[in-house]
């Protein structure tokens, strides 16, 4: 298990789309996202308003958590993942990669999410508020 003050947080818009499966792979969001898809992985990358990253920090600078954010930078911003690979959880990086979320962003800025199950528990303890009332068009594929 990694340590927080081991970590270095980043704004990271050229993240490899290998890089951000394996996190996803790893974290368990795999089976939820196409990973095996790289052209989809890069395109969903290329089209994001603000990837963010928590990397080891030694000379490899292992990635170890990713939030992938879609915003208008002055109202909303919806987090569609936040993951973190399981050598890393538990010390506090899915909380700095929110913070550093809210501090690009800014205090004008809602963040959204939808959370897995296993998560919920989480995002309610990091104060995050439930919203009874959300609907949304499943994709086809």
């Amino acid at each position: 298990m990694t340590s927080q003050t081991n970590v270095s947080y980043n704004t990271e818009p050229g993240l490899t789309a290998e890089e951000f499966a394996r996190v996803l792979t790893e974290s368990g969001l795999g089976a939820q996202r196409p990973v095996s898809d790289k052209a989809r992985l890069s395109a969903m990358l290329a089209a994001s308003s603000l990837i963010l990253t928590a990397r080891l920090n030694h000379p490899a600078g292992e990635l170890v958590g990713v939030a992938r954010c879609i915003s208008d930078f002055a109202w909303c911003a919806y987090v569609s993942e936040l993951a973190v690979s399981p050598s890393a959880q538990g010390v506090g990086i899915g909380k700095g990669l929110l913070a550093h979320a809210r501090e690009e962003l800014g205090p004008q800025v809602s963040l959204i999410l939808i959370s897995v199950p296993e998560a919920v528990g989480f995002y309610e303890n990091e104060g995050m508020e439930r919203l009874p009332d959300a609907f949304w068009y499943r994709r086809e594929y």
